[in-house]
């Protein structure tokens, strides 16, 4: 990965950021119907050393608050006077939907199939334009943080598209316990970074609408893991155990009937193929339909709420 050729004051969102500083800063987006501006939050810790440009995002889904605990304790481990390259660190990217408590903006997009945006569409498409020029661009690497969603949960893991080499090495140092084959959606901040050369790594752990201290404390290590790799900070870490499984293959089983769903499984479970991952019926039914794992793997994500329409998702397979 490139680093910049001279090590030099940086400049984003309009503040200009010395070497061996850290400084909070916002991009505006647009102007509230009452008054003053909706801001992107942005804090920028800038290294005393040439190095590489990391940003860490989080809640461009703005009910997926486990990366924004993420990226706040983050920020305050890091001593800008002993690092080298720069970390920008942007905590809540949809700011419109983590005030709603709702994962979209206020044109009920979604700002994860809006980049690379442009400056002149719609709210989301304008937000996704200012992320891509304030802080993609001219960055080394991304890491997207980001939860289940709609009533799910997610087992820690990276995904990463397996031919994006230059991220092999990033996704075993991130230490999540599972490491996912996934090509990115047209419109997603992965896809739109890649097109500028600049790899993302995406990180999925908990479930929306919460803080989970321990799915926070692996995503915290695990930034800060791949900045020792990076060599941005000096800080060494073992080797993580147990060691990250890769798999290629992912594929959702769904409700083959409407009911309440018992679930069996937790989501970082294994299961072979036939086993019960758990029930749907009717209230008062004595047992329910078995539903039954078709393959095995492992359970990446699980559905949290028991009520369930044909073809809902219930588990989430990895193998």
């Amino acid at each position: 990965m490139s680093v910049a050729k001279a090590w030099n004051d940086l400049v984003i969102a309009g503040t200009t950021v010395e070497p061996g500083q850290q400084v909070e800063t916002a991009i505006r987006v647009a102007r509230l119907p009452g008054q003053g501006w909706l801001e992107v939050p942005l804090a920028v810790t800038h290294g005393v050393r040439p190095g590489p440009r990391v940003f860490v995002s989080a809640a461009i889904h703005g009910d997926e608050l486990n990366g924004v605990e993420t990226v706040r304790q983050v920020t305050h481990c890091l001593d800008a006077g002993r690092m080298s390259g720069s970390l920008v660190a942007v905590p809540v990217v949809n700011v419109f939907g983590l005030y709603a408590k709702s994962r979209y903006t206020p044109d009920r997009k979604d700002l994860n199939r809006m980049f690379p945006g442009s400056a002149r569409g719609t709210i989301a498409s304008r937000l996704a334009h200012l992320f891509m020029n304030e802080v993609v661009k001219g960055s080394t690497l991304g890491i997207d943080l980001h939860t289940g969603s709609d009533h799910r949960t997610n087992a820690s893991q990276v995904r990463y598209d397996f031919r994006e080499t230059r991220l092999d090495a990033v996704a075993e140092a991130f230490g999540a316990p599972l490491i996912i084959h996934k090509q990115a959606k047209p419109g997603t901040l992965r896809g739109a970074a890649t097109k500028v050369d600049v790899p993302v790594l995406l990180w999925e752990a908990g479930e929306p609408m919460r803080f989970e201290s321990r799915m926070v404390e692996s995503g915290v290590e695990g930034v800060l893991r791949v900045m020792a790799h990076l060599e941005m900070i000096e800080e060494r870490f073992e080797w993580p155990d147990p060691t990250p499984r890769r798999f290629e293959h992912t594929s959702w089983v769904r409700a083959r009937r409407g009911g309440l769903f018992r679930s069996a499984v937790e989501a970082g479970q294994p299961v072979e193929k036939g086993d019960v991952i758990g029930h749907v019926g009717d209230a008062l039914d004595a047992a329910g339909q078995p539903v039954k794992a078709p393959r095995g793997g492992v359970v990446i994500g699980a559905a949290l709420s028991p009520v369930v329409f044909q073809g809902d998702p219930l588990a989430h397979l990895a193998w």
